[in-house]
């Protein structure tokens, strides 16, 4: 059952955002006391390899595509600290989530197969005639 707070992938896939796990923690770098006591680090850990969500298929290929960001439980895992607040960098990591994920599950277009014209295989081909023609002008000429 669709709700409002899902998060819309596709026409087809629908994350219920209860599904979605943040883990705060404080951001490092540059910030003064700011930096040093607000929890504005989020970590979104979403269970891929068990999610209700996907089909088999699209659980396989997310995890195939997604497989950097995936610990050995199949557990993804990404991080926002760029923001000073917790609020935007859970906005911008869910953002980011929900971008991975669309990407991860559209299908790769089918390559077609081209032939390079006639005319860019002649030029290769009298550009390696000249080139073989140079290196044969730098040789010492032969002693007989």
């Amino acid at each position: 059952m669709a709700t409002q707070d899902d998060l819309i992938i596709s026409a087809r896939v629908r994350i219920p955002v209860d599904e979605l796990t943040y883990r705060f923690s404080r951001a490092s770098g540059a910030g003064g006391q700011h930096v040093n006591k607000a929890e504005t680090a989020v970590e979104l850990l979403f269970d891929l390899a068990h999610t209700p969500s996907l089909d088999d298929v699209q659980r396989q290929q997310a995890m195939a595509r997604l497989a950097r960001y995936l610990d050995d439980a199949g557990m993804l895992h990404l991080e926002s600290r760029s923001e000073r607040s917790q609020l935007r960098n859970r906005a911008e990591v869910t953002r980011r989530f929900v971008r991975l994920l669309r990407q991860a599950l559209t299908p790769a277009k089918r390559r077609r197969r081209t032939r390079p014209p006639r005319a860019a295989v002649e030029e290769r081909l009298r550009q390696k005639r000249r080139t073989s023609e140079v290196k044969r002008q730098r040789r010492m000429p032969a002693l007989e």
